[in-house]
């Protein structure tokens, strides 16, 4: 899937003259002269960042970090300003900014930023399917596999688990190794991971999901 950088910008010539770097490069550039209209598109799935203006009418590019954090939206974001102030640029960083460039910037700068900024997409993109495929995993464990996977998990030993089940301790065995298998983990710390992940149990004390 072909990587997307959104711009926003107000400056016509600056809009036009970054689309062009981006896309000479091999990158699909979307242009926006409002922070509105932008956020009125909406941000497509798959790997993407934007380069927002601070300054602009209407919306500036503080408030749209604002309105992207409250829908929930991950999209790394790279402010670029010509009034680059300590407040500003503190205030962007706390927003979860992943970068702050003064303008006129060099094209080899804004270039690096927007690829450490892909980079960082693909990586939280790579991370939510890996955790979707470990929930799957989860909900295809049989009601005896979990009533052993998660004692399992929160340190119980085969014996401790053998006698809250009342089943034999060969049993608790048996389905201990199931309960790996068929999470694919390759040991108990990679399955304590995976439910801590999953918010099957929590992380201080163990305990179970209620």
């Amino acid at each position: 899937m072909q990587a997307k950088v959104y711009v926003v910008d107000d400056d016509p010539g600056m809009l036009d003259s970054t689309v062009w770097l981006l896309e000479s490069v091999g990158l699909q550039a979307l242009p926006f002269s409002a922070g509105q209209a932008f956020l009125d598109a909406g941000v497509d799935d798959g790997p993407a960042c934007v380069l927002l203006d601070v300054r602009m009418p209407g919306l500036g590019g503080l408030a749209v970090q604002q309105a992207l954090r409250e829908r929930g939206s991950s999209i790394p974001v790279i402010f670029v300003s010509a009034h680059a102030d300590v407040p500003i640029v503190v205030r962007a960083f706390k927003g979860g900014a992943c970068d702050f460039i003064e303008k006129p910037y060099s094209d080899q700068l804004l270039l690096d930023s927007v690829q450490a900024a892909l980079s960082r997409a693909g990586q939280a993109q790579a991370g939510g399917s890996e955790l979707a495929q470990v929930r799957a995993r989860v909900e295809r464990l049989t009601p005896r596999e979990r009533d052993v996977f998660i004692p399992l998990v929160q340190g119980l030993g085969n014996r401790e688990i053998a006698e809250r089940l009342g089943v034999s301790v060969k049993t608790v065995d048996l389905y201990r190794g199931r309960v790996m298998r068929r999470m694919a983990a390759g040991s108990l710390a990679e399955l304590v991971g995976m439910a801590i992940a999953c918010g099957e149990v929590q992380a201080l004390g163990l305990h179970a999901r209620g």
